[in-house]
């Protein structure tokens, strides 16, 4: 598996030649800086590692700057690593991977992290209906859980109970994305359909 680091710039939609209106996100992929390749007599696998987004110096410690001015690169914010593959052999120490890695009308999976929501109650985070009737004195139990265990056996909550607690900001993968388009000159990639994340936040594009 290869692929590119970028972010999420937003969704928006584009027509295709039946007239078919299509949603879509816009990904800003790269371009990406190889700053190690991992090998197997060294590190015990096979890996390539790419580092994106520009950072300043003075927010880099000193071991990072080592490590970015071994890859011959200024410091960036974002390194993740790849299982090598031939698709990434290829590469070397301080080469740059562009857009142009992908193809039109390809498939690829996306990963990033979705939305945090905080602390939410379990009307908002699985749906619970509640009491749902303000009569007969239930005047504060509207959006509460109910009953969570029983009392003398096993007189304890099971885990995995579905409680209220923080929602959101967990890792998602979307698979078989299809490029619908590819802008090399602003690296920019068009997927069709949505992509966990808000704006702004890293994503992972794999082939």
């Amino acid at each position: 598996m290869f692929g590119l680091i970028g972010k999420k710039i937003g969704m928006t939609s584009v027509f295709s030649a039946e007239g078919n209106n299509i949603p879509c996100t816009v990904l800003e992929a790269g371009p990406c800086v190889v700053t190690q390749i991992k090998t197997l007599d060294n590190d015990g696998y096979e890996a390539i590692q790419l580092a994106y987004d520009e950072k300043k110096e003075k927010r880099t410690n000193k071991a990072e700057m080592g490590h970015f001015k071994n890859a011959k690169t200024s410091p960036k914010r974002k390194i993740v690593e790849f299982p090598l593959e031939e698709a990434g052999a290829d590469y070397k120490v301080g080469d740059t991977v562009t857009v142009e890695t992908f193809f039109n009308d390809t498939w690829v999976d996306v990963t990033g992290y979705s939305k945090g929501k905080g602390f939410q109650g379990v009307v908002k985070r699985y749906n619970f209906k509640g009491v749902g009737d303000a009569t007969h004195g239930q005047h504060n139990r509207l959006r509460a859980p109910g009953s969570l265990g029983a009392s003398s056996y096993p007189s304890r909550v099971f885990k995995g109970m579905r409680m209220a607690g923080r929602m959101g900001n967990d890792r998602v993968k979307v698979i078989n994305s299809r490029i619908l388009k590819i802008i090399p000159e602003n690296n920019i990639i068009i997927v069709k359909g949505s992509v966990p994340g808000s704006k702004g936040s890293y994503i992972i594009i794999e082939k």
